[in-house]
């Protein structure tokens, strides 16, 4: 399987996908959500589980930051932006709603976009084909999706790029 996105050029997401682009939150997350592909799918794929994190954060946040959490995918494209609009997929919270970026569960349950505070930061965008749907609800939390996907995972991809201070 193998997961590419248009948001990456030369190894960096563009601008737009993060805190240097124009769409934000009513309180101030990036909202302007990447686009990917998903390719060479195993047989028995019922869903995909994305998720898009930041172990860079750790230097900034203590933790890894999670930007964008889905479960229930069932095509192998998402269209940029489509964070805002989409009702086929299911959203979990984003590390804006943790301790640290303390937003609502519902502000907080979509992409939640880059914002390095401290230096230039990779993010990784893993993407799992499972041979279930999860039926979990909107806003849940990371924990919830791993234990979830726990003997369903079929194949993942992954994809990096980088996003400047």
């Amino acid at each position: 399987m193998k997961v590419t996105s248009s948001a990456i050029e030369n190894g960096h997401y563009a601008d737009k996908y993060g805190k240097r682009g124009s769409q934000f939150s009513p309180n101030g997350m990036p909202t302007y959500s990447i686009p990917f592909e998903i390719t060479d799918v195993p047989a028995g794929t019922k869903s995909f589980a994305v998720v898009l994190e930041d172990k860079d954060a750790i230097s900034a946040a203590g933790f890894v930051w999670t930007h964008w959490l889905i479960a229930d995918l069932e095509r192998t494209s998402v269209q940029e932006n489509e964070s805002q609009t989409a009702t086929d997929f299911v959203q979990g919270a984003n590390s804006w709603a943790s301790v640290l970026g303390k937003f609502d569960i519902k502000e907080a349950s979509a992409y939640g976009g880059m914002a390095p505070p401290n230096s230039n930061h990779r993010y990784e965008l893993y993407v799992y084909a499972l041979d279930t749907k999860l039926n979990l609800p909107q806003g849940f939390r990371f924990n919830e999706l791993h234990y979830a996907m726990q003997g369903h995972i079929l194949d993942q991809a992954y994809l990096v790029g980088w996003y400047n201070v």
